[in-house]
């Protein structure tokens, strides 16, 4: 037997216990507040839910009687047993157990569906399991339940609306511990927090999901794009810009008119339907169309930092996580079928180059053909199979999702895995063979004859927004030198060393480093403080003897003391962590 069937590393079993945990929550509310009408209860990544349509609300000291009471059921070690019904009683059953949501979820099973029940004690729910067999095999002290939200009725806006509480669960406490810590150094890191704190964006109620990037946000987004520039020109890139409204013919032509139209933004112009752009790839189509190719000009690479619009509804609207305008910073690489695995190994060492910088280890997913696809299957295998062995050959594993690619094309996604562990879809690498034949897109073969090229579309930030609060989240607002908003504060002691002060900041403003000074008539003890919650890389503390000496004295954020030194010497280290990008 597999010694880690019964382990929560095997995902199997650790959804088996978290949904069983989402009966408990169901049970221990049944027992205490019997008017309490039960929807639906799934166990989800990072726990379980149960969605329930109270007369009240389920208030803090709510949520610990319940919590309370799933604890002895726990306990009771109640045996869990599954039985089936006929359509007819298991409506009847819930009728008669005043459960109109369940009664619904019955009316739209199938009518061949096993209408199966699971019974815990004197508590019955509808469901199609796994359940562990006993409610004993459930720690009640590691079970914490962590919020109560709104939530729609199956999703929709116009049905009744219920509250969701979410809970979470372990097989030991000081594994919930953990977990709780994590929770709360989450919060910590919370991007939205810091954003506000250290003055790098900001939102607003006059342009929900479009923020607004300030000064310092701005120097943080412009040095990433001049990195993102840096790179992308070694490995081979050219880049465009398209404009960003253009009129519905293109993007009929591309699907999305047919397909997107609900989350694209439309407009008039002299009487015709335009749209602004929900993404950059039908621009970059006209782009490669405006000029014929010879199989000598690919692969062609051509990035492309396009700001792009998409209506989100407002309810799913969370920091620069998910937004309704950003830039995305796109690419799109036009080949020949047989360069395909060479270019396809090339975005991946691109990618490996950038997510190392940061420090952002990941994992790769390879996505299947779907069952709604366009395009012949034949060529669907030549180019999974052209995924496999291309991430195999550069000595990367991957994992199958089946048949969750795009609808013209199989993907690769890239996973990134922060400090604390959670995980961030950023990269992708998606081939395309239908933008080319819906766009006619073509190029001379070494025949002479006209051939159609095949495409690659891919992100490595995915979205300089999203990037930026992923980022700020890992380095919890302390970010490395290079890309640090201010790297440098210089504070004088007193007065009489304000001017050397000024000069220190000049020198090193002139050598590229950016640089703050604190002239304030405060105690020193106070300015260093402030600069350390401002997360800036070195405080340069300048007294007399600092002058005098032609020196600095060093300190840290992290409250590292690192004395005089010649102002030579802080220079030569800074510049050359900037200049080797040091992830510190």
């Amino acid at each position: 037997m597999d010694e880690n069937k019964f382990s929560f590393e095997n995902e199997e079993y650790r959804r088996t216990y978290w949904h069983t945990c989402s009966h408990i929550l169901a049970q221990a509310v049944k027992r205490l507040y019997p008017e309490v009408k039960l929807a639906i209860g799934p166990s989800i990544d990072n726990g379980f839910y149960y969605d329930m349509d109270s007369p009240f609300p389920f208030t803090p000291e709510i949520m610990e009687n319940i919590e309370g009471e799933m604890r002895k059921i726990c306990k009771e070690k109640l045996k869990l047993e599954r039985f089936e019904l006929p359509r007819d009683e298991a409506i009847k059953f819930m009728e008669e157990k005043e459960e109109p949501y369940k009664v619904e979820l019955i009316n739209d099973l199938a009518e061949d569906a096993h209408i199966s029940f699971y019974r815990q004690g004197e508590f019955t729910d509808l469901c199609a399991g796994p359940h562990l067999d006993s409610t004993g095999r459930v720690k009640g002290n590691a079970i914490k339940l962590t919020a109560c939200n709104s939530a729609y009725w199956r999703g929709d806006s116009n049905r009744q609306t219920l509250q969701r509480i979410y809970g979470v669960a372990f097989p030991k406490k000081d594994e919930l511990d953990a977990y709780l810590q994590r929770i709360e150094e989450a919060k910590r890191r919370d991007h939205r927090k810091l954003g506000k704190e250290l003055g790098l964006f900001m939102l607003t109620e006059e342009g929900p999901g479009f923020p607004f990037f300030l000064p310092k946000g701005m120097v943080l987004k412009n040095t990433l794009i001049d990195y993102w520039r840096e790179v992308h020109k070694r490995y081979g890139y050219v880049e465009i810009s398209t404009p960003m409204i253009l009129n519905r013919q293109l993007w009929e032509t591309s699907g999305h008119w047919f397909h997107y139209k609900q989350n694209m933004y439309t407009t008039l112009i002299d009487g015709e339907d335009y749209a602004i752009k929900p993404m950059n790839c039908p621009g970059g189509m006209l782009v490669y169309k405006s000029e014929p190719h010879s199989y000598r000009d690919l692969p062609l690479r051509v990035g492309e930092l396009g700001v792009v619009h998409r209506h989100e509804l407002s309810g799913a609207l969370h920091g620069l996580f998910r937004v309704r305008c950003f830039t995305q910073d796109d690419a799109h690489i036009f080949m020949t079928w047989d360069q395909m695995k060479d270019e396809i190994k090339n975005v991946a060492r691109l990618f490996d180059e950038v997510y190392s910088l940061f420090g952002l280890p990941y994992e790769i997913e390879l996505s299947t053909m779907p069952e709604d696809h366009m395009g012949d299957e034949k060529d669907w295998e030549f180019a999974q199979e052209t995924l496999k062995e291309a991430i195999t050959e550069m000595g990367k594993s991957y994992v199958i999702n089946e048949g969750d690619g795009a609808f013209y094309g199989p993907k690769l996604d890239f996973h990134l895995q922060d400090s604390l562990g959670r995980t961030w879809q950023c990269g992708t690498i998606q081939l395309d063979m239908q933008l080319p034949e819906r766009f006619e897109l073509e190029y001379t073969g070494a025949d002479g004859e006209k051939h159609r090229p095949v495409m690659i579309h891919r992100v490595v930030f995915g979205s300089i927004e999203r990037f930026i609060g992923v980022i700020t989240e890992h380095y919890a607002g302390a970010f490395p030198v290079w890309l640090s908003p201010v790297q440098v504060k210089v504070m004088p002691i007193t007065d009489r060393t304000a001017d050397y002060a000024k000069e220190v900041a000049a020198k090193l403003e002139a050598m590229g480093v950016r640089v703050e000074t604190d002239l304030r008539n405060e105690k020193i003890g106070y300015k260093i403080r402030e600069a350390q919650m401002q997360k800036i890389p070195y405080m340069l503390v300048v007294g007399d003897r600092e002058a005098e000496a032609g020196a600095v004295a060093v300190r840290t954020r992290a409250g590292v003391d690192m004395g005089a030194m010649p102002f030579e010497d802080f220079a030569a280290k800074i510049t050359q962590e900037i200049k080797d990008r040091v992830n510190n």
